[in-house]
């Protein structure tokens, strides 16, 4: 019986410690996959954290977008309102047709094309004539207008403010370029943080089912040091109770003897000293 018990406890003693050198291991990787989850989470809040704050300048500049849109609007509307005076006075004095600034936009525009197009000679002929003629209206209208005191001082005027507006125009797609730019920005941090976020929900899965795992091992290890420690308790009650056994053994056959002297004593025969001494001790003398 002993040695069965020995045995079984040699052999749980082995499992135990394959079970703590497994569970260590274990600990040891879901403590790098923990690690990894954290670092990964970090990351993504940090993202978060720039896709927020790039929100947070694209809707800015998009009130930058808003108030410069409404103040072009604004200078425009005054510009609008000059330019109707001055085309009531084109009409009075029959002025009437293109204004002198679209004219020069025609001119310029096909100036542009003839020193940059290949085109053959009677088309860049046909368009020498048209700019010549384009030249001869402007001067005409140009005249006009400088001979029309009122005209000309109201077209300065407008112009004026429509190079006001175009300033705030200019502010305002500057702002406008800044929100795109920070919504893409924006955009691309947030699918930044959806991809580490992924990473790190399968970081954290893999630790969690590492985890199981060295849980499992430390309960089967805890179960077989308890059932070494009940194995040892078993041996003690064993061992004690062979000793237990021996000792009455011991004590029954020193009572024989002693009974067997003390039979002699009585029928008369001599005893020795270590006759009387086995006596003295089984209490019979």
């Amino acid at each position: 019986m002993l040695k069965e018990l020995n045995d079984k406890k040699t052999a749980l003693r082995e499992q135990s410690e394959e079970n703590k050198n497994k569970r260590n291991d274990l600990n040891a990787q879901a403590s790098v996959l923990a690690t990894k989850r954290n670092e990964l989470n970090k990351s993504t809040k940090d993202l978060i954290n720039k896709a927020q704050e790039l929100k947070k300048l694209r809707d800015e500049n998009n009130e930058h977008v808003k108030e410069c849109k409404a103040q072009r609007d604004e200078i425009n509307s005054r510009a609008n309102a000059i330019f109707a005076k001055a085309d009531a006075i084109r009409k009075e004095n029959n002025l009437d047709g293109p204004s002198i600034n679209d004219i020069r936009k025609d001119i310029d525009r096909m100036e542009f094309m003839q020193q940059t197009e290949v085109m053959t000679t009677s088309k860049e002929r046909e368009l020498v004539s048209k700019i010549t003629e384009l030249q001869k209206t402007y001067k005409i209208k140009k005249a006009q207008i400088d001979d029309n005191t009122e005209l000309k001082s109201l077209l300065d005027e407008a112009q004026a403010i429509r190079d006001e507006a175009s300033t705030f125009h200019t502010t305002l797609s500057e702002y406008a370029q800044n929100a795109q730019e920070n919504h893409d920005q924006m955009i691309v941090a947030f699918k930044e943080a959806d991809a580490v976020r992924a990473e790190s929900d399968i970081a954290h899965k893999e630790f969690v089912t590492v985890q199981k795992m060295a849980d499992e091992q430390h309960k089967m290890f805890i179960s077989a040091q308890k059932e070494i420690r009940d194995i040892e308790k078993e041996v003690r009650k064993l061992r004690k109770k062979d000793t237990d056994s021996r000792k009455d053994s011991v004590r029954a056959d020193a009572k024989k003897n002693a009974e067997d002297i003390f039979a002699k004593f009585r029928s008369g025969e001599k005893l020795t000293t270590e006759n009387l001494m086995a006596l003295q001790r089984s209490g019979l003398l």
